[in-house]
């Protein structure tokens, strides 16, 4: 086996490893997108139910906040 082939060998052994760990890393974010997004419409159910609550006497007005 010559150099050239060594190398060569060396090299997509390397691009075979960093491919496997961006596909895992890619897996792992999916999974947390997909967990973020349903935690984002269950606070936006809430909010929508907290805004369309008869029971509540919540006056949302244009005020600053205190430290301002």
């Amino acid at each position: 086996m010559n150099n050239l082939t060594k190398k060569l060998e060396e090299q997509i052994a390397f691009a075979q490893r960093e491919i496997l760990q961006m596909s895992d890393e890619l897996y792992s974010q999916q999974k947390e997108i997909i967990k973020l997004k349903k935690e984002i419409s269950i606070l936006a159910k809430r909010f929508d139910e907290i805004q369309n609550s008869s029971e509540t006497n919540l006056i949302m007005e244009d005020k600053k906040p205190p430290h301002y």
